[in-house]
C-alpha cells in the first residue's frame, strides 16, 4: 500500500520531482514530459495531472541547460495538440456512452462547468480552456460530443496549444531561476496552481453567495 501511495504521489507531483527525473532518465525525460502533457489533455479521466506548473518547471530546468528549450517547446506543443485531438474524438464517438456509464470516474460538476464555459465563450473555449485546469481536459471532450466541425476545432486546438505551452515554458525559462522564485519554489508553484484555478473557483463562490 505504501509503495502504491508513493508512486501516485510521484506521478501527481512530477513538477516537484522533475530534477530527480532528469538526473535518473536523462534524454528520456523528454518522452516522460510528452506523455504527461498528452495524457493530461487527452484523457478525460486525468484532469488532476500537473500541467501549468510542469511547463513552468521544465522551462526553468531548460534555462539551467538540463533540457533544450527548443526541443521542449516543439515536443510539448505536439503533445498538447495530439492530446486534445484524441480527447475530441473520444467525445465525438463515445461521449454519450461514457457519461451515462457509472463505471467511468467523470465528475459531472466538471462537465457542467465546461458546458457553461462553452455557452459563454463558444469555440474560443478550446483556446481559453488551455489556461484553466480541469476545464482544459474536458473542453475537447465536450467539443467532440457537441459535434463541433473538426477543422474548426483543430484551428483552435493549435492556437491554444502553442499559446499555453509557449507562455508556460518560456515564463519558466526566464523567471524560474530568479533567486526569490528559486528559493521559494514550492510556494511559487502552489501560487501558479491557485491563480490558474481562479476562473473555476470564483464562479462557484459567486453562485453560492447568490443562493
Amino acid at each position: 500500500m505504501d509503495i502504491i501511495k508513493s508512486v501516485l504521489d510521484f506521478i501527481l507531483h512530477l513538477d516537484v520531482h522533475l530534477g530527480q527525473i532528469i538526473a535518473t532518465y536523462g534524454i528520456a525525460t523528454y518522452a516522460i514530459l510528452f506523455v504527461v502533457i498528452f495524457v493530461e489533455t487527452g484523457l478525460v479521466f486525468m484532469p488532476f495531472l500537473p500541467g501549468d506548473s510542469l511547463l513552468f518547471v521544465a522551462g526553468a530546468f531548460a534555462a539551467l541547460g538540463s533540457l533544450n528549450i527548443f526541443v521542449l517547446l516543439i515536443l510539448l506543443m505536439l503533445a498538447a495538440i495530439a492530446g486534445d485531438t484524441v480527447n475530441y474524438w473520444i467525445g465525438r464517438f463515445w461521449g454519450e456512452k461514457i457519461i451515462t456509464n457509472k463505471k467511468f470516474p467523470i465528475n459531472e460538476q466538471h462537465l457542467a462547468k465546461t458546458h457553461e464555459f462553452f455557452q459563454k465563450h463558444g469555440g474560443k473555449t478550446i483556446i481559453l480552456a488551455r489556461f484553466v485546469p480541469i476545464i482544459r481536459t474536458f473542453a475537447p471532450f465536450v467539443a467532440g460530443m457537441g459535434k463541433m466541425k473538426y477543422v474548426r476545432f483543430l484551428s483552435y486546438n493549435v492556437i491554444g496549444a502553442v499559446s499555453w505551452v509557449g507562455l508556460g515554458t518560456v515564463a519558466g525559462y526566464f523567471f524560474g531561476n530568479v533567486p526569490i522564485i528559486k528559493n521559494n519554489f514550492t510556494f511559487f508553484i502552489l501560487a501558479v496552481v491557485i491563480v490558474s484555478l481562479i476562473p473555476v473557483i470564483f464562479p462557484l463562490i459567486r453562485a453560492k453567495f447568490r443562493k
